[in-house]
């Protein structure tokens, strides 16, 4: 039976990682390796460099190419000064993706298969959501749209120094006094109008879930009548001032957050929409043989995957037909002229994902083997 029901938000496919593209046809053995590279410690660099040389020597070990591991060399002395782990990927002709993830592994990691190992980068990528923050005041408001990739586009409407005088509120006294009070207003009002269409724009332009505004009470007020009502509800209110008080840290905190809270939910609406589907016998399949089975006849829309690092199984799959299998004798019946390779099962699951179009979504559980799906038909 066809699922009708759009896609949750959330999932992540090939187009979110560049890189990925040119992963899929690349020859391997991959050399896979997610190294912690935590900043807020004593002499971090030279902590790096012995936690890689470690690492390097298991991935010797695994039969590493040495092409791969002098491509990684390099990225390690300065890791530290760009995020908390080294993402790498290498094969024999050198690298071929990095990245430097925002949280720490619970663990270096270092492998060498026929297959990269992709899942935590995914589950960066996914937590990654595009937003927008707002900083308002009575003159107008700093902006930052932060994009998919994690890019940022900056952006400001009315002066930032306070001193614009039109839009000052006075208190001249007597007669004048409402008419002032007015005027100012209404000042306030049009800019916060500028400001709903650049909020706006920018919401349009990321596809931003969510936008974080702080700021002046009533500038901020002004700023949530002015925008679309759509717009509206993807607002989330916090503590914050567009003056250089030193709130900014607890700014970025807030909307980390919030972010982390939106993405959470998405999750939470998969798994919930999953064990719908399979309970009702519909469009959901759950266990490595029913998965593989539908990976394999391109009927995934998501695949739903939770990836320990200590799972080790394997799994079998034909790189030119991007066909995934429990075992080999299921591909070599289908006699495509390809010899099965094996990789782990994880990293199996999700390349047969996205050679097929299908996208992924990083859970925290899955009931039968770790793997789950929601089927296009």
């Amino acid at each position: 039976m066809e699922s009708s029901r759009p896609r949750p938000p959330g999932a992540v496919d090939a187009t979110v990682i560049p890189e990925l593209a040119g992963l899929m046809p690349a020859t391997g053995p991959f050399v896979t390796v997610y190294l912690n590279t935590e900043p807020a410690v004593e002499n971090a660099a030279q902590r790096d460099e012995l936690r890689w040389k470690a690492l390097r020597q298991s991935l010797e070990e695994q039969g590493a190419p040495t092409p791969a591991l002098e491509a990684i060399d390099p990225l390690v002395p300065d890791a530290h000064t760009r995020g908390r782990t080294l993402v790498g990927v290498a094969g024999p002709e050198g690298l071929l993706l990095t990245r430097h993830g925002p949280e720490p592994v619970a663990t270096d990691v270092g492998r060498v298969g026929a297959l990269p190992s992709l899942a935590p980068l995914l589950e960066w990528a996914q937590e990654a959501l595009p937003h927008v923050i707002v900083l308002a005041d009575r003159v107008g408001a700093d902006l930052v749209g932060v994009g998919a990739a994690g890019e940022d586009v900056l952006s400001s409407v009315g002066p930032s120094d306070g001193h614009d005088p039109r839009i000052r509120k006075s208190k001249p006294g007597g007669w004048s006094q409402a008419r002032y009070q007015e005027r100012a207003e209404v000042a306030w009002e049009e800019r916060a109008g500028e400001v709903a269409e650049r909020v706006t724009s920018l919401v349009h332009d990321l596809e931003a879930r969510l936008v974080v505004v702080a700021g002046d009470v009533r500038a901020v007020q002004l700023l949530r009548e002015a925008l679309p009502a759509e717009v509206d509800d993807l607002v989330a209110e916090v503590d914050g001032s567009r003056a250089a008080d030193g709130s900014e840290d607890e700014m970025a905190d807030n909307a980390v957050r919030l972010v982390a809270t939106v993405a959470a939910a998405d999750t939470t609406e998969f798994l919930r929409r999953w064990k719908e589907e399979t309970g009702r016998g519909a469009a959901g399949v759950e266990g490595v043989g029913p998965v593989m089975a539908a990976l394999r006849e391109s009927r995934v829309d998501v695949l739903l995957v939770h990836d320990d690092p200590a799972d080790e199984r394997i799994g079998w799959f034909l790189p030119e037909a991007g066909m995934p299998a429990e075992g080999p004798v299921v591909l070599g019946e289908l006699n495509l002229g390809e010899d099965p390779q094996s990789a782990r099962l994880v990293d199996v699951a999700i390349f047969g994902a996205l050679r097929t179009g299908a996208a992924v979504r990083i859970v925290p559980s899955v009931p039968a083997d770790g793997l789950g799906a929601l089927l296009r038909y």
